[in-house]
């Protein structure tokens, strides 16, 4: 019986040393690897060992915020706005200077907007009702040149960076927001 337990012992190190790679360079204790020839914690191998801390990130710009603070200025030119707008999506911003709906808050206004599709060939449409008679073949209630429904004519407004639908045009140029994340400033 004194013979078995060595050679379990043994099979369990093979297997603990498989466990930590590297065919047995480290050895596993207590569930960590440690370099080979250390028996203390703090010699124990990771992966933060690898990095210098001393050498700056290639892509670091310190100060990239403020050449952003700056773009944003020269776009707006003074302006206050409700809100600076962005895809929920992508997060691109869509709009700079807009005015926040009285009634509905989490609608937005705007003239001008960036970043933005119209999808001319879709025509939405409000306060049209229909009624429950069958439409002659020529009356689509899609048909941009057939306006015959009533109601205000909509063009659906989509972001150009992923074609999510932020809002609508209206007939007046002016683009309704709501589909949006709101930014305050």
């Amino acid at each position: 019986m004194q013979r078995g337990k060595p050679l379990k012992r043994a099979a369990r190190e093979r297997k603990k040393k498989k466990e930590c790679g590297d065919e047995g360079k480290n050895w596993l204790a207590w569930g960590k690897c440690y370099a080979p020839g250390s028996e203390n914690t703090s010699q124990m191998m990771s992966s933060d060992d690898e990095v210098d801390y001393s050498i700056k990130p290639e892509f670091y710009d310190s100060d990239l915020d403020e050449k952003d603070e700056k773009w944003v200025q020269q776009r707006r030119k003074g302006r206050t706005s409700d809100a600076l707008l962005s895809c929920p999506a992508c997060f691109t911003t869509l709009c700079l200077d807009c005015q926040r709906h009285e009634k509905y808050v989490t609608q937005y206004r705007a003239m001008f907007v960036l970043n933005c599709e119209v999808k001319m060939n879709e025509v939405l449409r409000q306060g049209a009702r229909r009624q429950m008679r069958p439409r002659s073949r020529g009356a689509r209630d899609g048909d941009p040149e057939n306006p015959g429904g009533g109601g205000e004519i909509f063009r659906p407004v989509c972001c150009s960076v992923c074609s999510t639908e932020v809002g609508v045009l209206d007939g007046d140029q002016v683009y309704h927001l709501f589909n949006v994340l709101p930014s305050y400033s």
